[in-house]
């Protein structure tokens, strides 16, 4: 008999051996993902045997990760500021680090009840617009995205979690997606591809099977930075922000209508994004 706790350490025995860098995590995951269950529930059924057609979905999603497939798509979802999001290879898999955005956007504008006008560039699953209408329930927010399978993730995610009725989708090019009926933003933000072509080579095996168009710029990682600041100004309120997300490649030069209010970093002092109110 195989119990639910051998399974678990054989288990993250070959994804260490995969190289996978939470093996343990990953493996009780995928377990509750295909035994619905709680991680307190594992720890009850330590010793009893898991049900055959578990054991039999369990190992086949356990192949796909010893491959590093990543294990949000494996499992459909990933959570982001404490929500449910569903992903797929459509769209790029939400990450702790873009959570400083909404950090900041909180930080700038505490009143919560306050009717704001938010606006999202490259939402792709959502996230972050999503989140900004679940946390703003009297807010409007604009969404755009190039690719048309993204905006139908981020819709699905907006309908799952209640705010779909405040959110506006444009499919389109950044900020060429907006309409003449959209704004002027409290807000521009944006989590827009970062990496550059250079560093597209040493990522970790995961990452190629995530979408390439989100991740990099096929540049130096600052071109679709630097296009945001210099054109989102204009859909500014008088105060408005612009918020970005960034990682090695670092900030553009900053433009002359905006002031660089801030530099976002990470509790290690990694530079994560910039915050910049309209001049």
């Amino acid at each position: 008999m195989t119990t639910t706790s051998e399974l678990l350490r054989l288990a993250a025995a070959d994804l260490q051996q995969a190289g996978c860098d939470s093996p343990r995590l990953d493996a009780e995951l995928l377990l509750m993902h295909v035994w619905p269950c709680s991680r307190t529930d594992l720890i009850i059924r330590a010793h009893d045997e898991p049900p055959a057609t578990v054991s039999r979905h369990f190992a086949a999603l356990l192949q796909r990760r010893l491959a590093r497939e990543p294990l949000a798509y494996i499992t459909g979802e990933k959570e982001f500021w404490s929500r449910p999001f569903r992903v797929s290879p459509d769209v790029l898999i939400p990450r702790p680090e873009t959570e400083h955005l909404i950090e900041a956007v909180l930080a700038r504008f505490p009143d919560q009840s306050a009717p704001y006008q938010f606006c999202d560039i490259g939402t792709g699953s959502g996230c972050i617009a999503v989140t900004l209408a679940a946390e703003y329930p009297h807010a409007a927010v604009t969404a755009t995205d190039i690719s048309e399978a993204s905006l139908r993730m981020a819709q699905t995610n907006a309908a799952a979690l209640n705010v779909a009725s405040r959110l506006a989708w444009r499919s389109g090019d950044l900020l060429q997606a907006l309409q003449p009926e959209d704004g002027p933003f409290d807000v521009v933000i944006s989590n827009p591809p970062y990496v550059s072509s250079d560093e597209m080579h040493g990522l970790e095996p995961e990452l190629a099977l995530e979408p390439r168009h989100a991740l990099t710029d096929e540049a130096d990682g600052l071109q679709l930075l630097a296009t945001i600041l210099n054109d989102a100004p204009v859909c500014l309120k008088p105060h408005g922000y612009i918020i970005v997300e960034t990682g090695t490649c670092g900030l553009p030069d900053t433009p002359e209508s905006l002031i660089m209010e801030e530099e976002i970093r990470d509790l290690a002092g990694l530079l994560r994004g910039a915050v910049y109110k309209r001049a």
